[in-house]
């Protein structure tokens, strides 16, 4: 593919599909969270962040908070930690199954990707050329910032610890659906104006259309980016790598 030019301060990117492979997150994270909820509510049930989660979690479904959820689930008002422990699992699962991004799952799945990460048993992908492209184009003075649907905390978490090493640094912020949804043209409007730069100053990178349209709609430039294993589209402009991108003169070597 050709070499796609860009005039942009901001560089505002997605994370799963485009800096870090779909595969790693449905076939090592999401398993993860699986293998490990159950364990991770018992050790840690009574802190203040599970149960934040829990609440989110409940609002999510359209309760008033866990109370009223475990009550309806439980068809009363007692109930013990191991029951109300259940009642979260097994929603995990059936939301993790349908491919639900609602925040409240994606608090718990940061909570417990902590604990991996922080024991060494999770270390993130990343596609080789992206630790350059971020390094470069911070040594040129670029505002570097991500938007995945994933908590803000589990994304830099995850870029913390990569395989390449620790790139959170790199990043000036990291937004979640708490801006809005993805695919909403009003939650870049709210990125831009965070960033206090022109919104034809900032630049999305991404691998689905729905959410480049969403950022065209605000004022953004975009850039569709197709890695190995997404769906194929016929978006344009397209690259599949970040060496195909030259910004404000900025281009980093083909790997």
């Amino acid at each position: 593919m050709p070499t796609v030019a860009f005039d942009a301060s901001c560089i505002l990117m997605d994370i799963e599909g485009t800096t870090s492979s779909i595969k790693f997150v449905y076939d090592i994270l999401f398993p993860y969270v699986r293998e490990n909820v159950s364990e991770y509510l018992n050790q840690f049930w009574t802190t203040a962040a599970t149960q934040e989660a829990v609440q989110t979690i409940a609002v999510d479904l359209g309760y008033s908070g866990s109370d009223q959820w475990f009550a309806n689930a439980l068809k009363t008002k007692t109930g013990s930690n191991i029951d109300w422990q259940k009642i979260v699992v097994n929603q995990v699962n059936k939301l993790m199954d349908e491919d639900v991004k609602a925040p409240g799952l994606k608090n718990l799945q940061g909570l417990i990707w902590d604990i991996g990460y922080e024991n060494g048993t999770l270390r993130s992908h990343v596609y080789d050329d992206v630790p350059i492209a971020i390094k470069a184009w911070k040594e040129a003075g670029k505002d570097l910032r991500i938007y995945s649907s994933g908590s803000a905390h589990a994304q830099e978490v995850f870029f913390n610890h990569t395989e390449c090493g620790a790139l959170s640094n790199y990043f000036g912020a990291f937004y979640d659906t708490s801006v809005g949804a993805k695919r909403e043209s009003s939650s870049y409007r709210v990125i831009a104006e965070d960033t206090k730069l022109p919104r034809e100053k900032i630049l999305f990178l991404s691998d689905v259309p729905e959410e480049l349209d969403a950022a065209k709609v605000a004022g953004m430039q975009v850039c569709l980016v197709y890695r190995p294993g997404n769906l194929a589209n016929t978006y344009s402009p397209i690259v599949e790598n970040f060496a195909q991108l030259k910004i404000e003169g900025v281009q980093i070597a083909h790997l």
